[in-house]
């Protein structure tokens, strides 16, 4: 079950301040969710049922030769970056 001050921990970890009306609108939502789930665990016969774990078939069926087809210099690269110390590019750290 989730409340006000679970979902604005989670905002706040996230960097995502809520106003209290989206705060109210997540627990409505939840809500929902909570209920359809209750109605799918109420389904006869589900627990007979193997569950999906992923759908996509992964079998590859063609592997690139890893040939370089196109390279740009390091230099370009660097121009469409803010921050670069030598040849690595600086990026900001957004989790705490």
């Amino acid at each position: 079950m989730f409340t006000k001050d679970i979902i604005n921990d989670y905002a706040d970890k996230l960097l995502i301040g809520l106003t209290e009306e989206e705060n109210e609108l997540l627990l409505r939502e939840f809500d929902v969710i909570n209920d359809n789930m209750s109605k799918i665990n109420n389904v006869k016969g589900l627990e007979n049922v193997e569950p999906l774990h992923f759908p996509q078939d992964l079998m590859v069926k063609e592997i690139r030769d890893g040939r370089t087809s196109r390279m740009i210099d390091i230099e370009d690269a660097l121009k469409n970056c803010d921050d670069y110390i030598d040849r690595e590019v600086e990026i900001i750290r957004v989790v705490k």
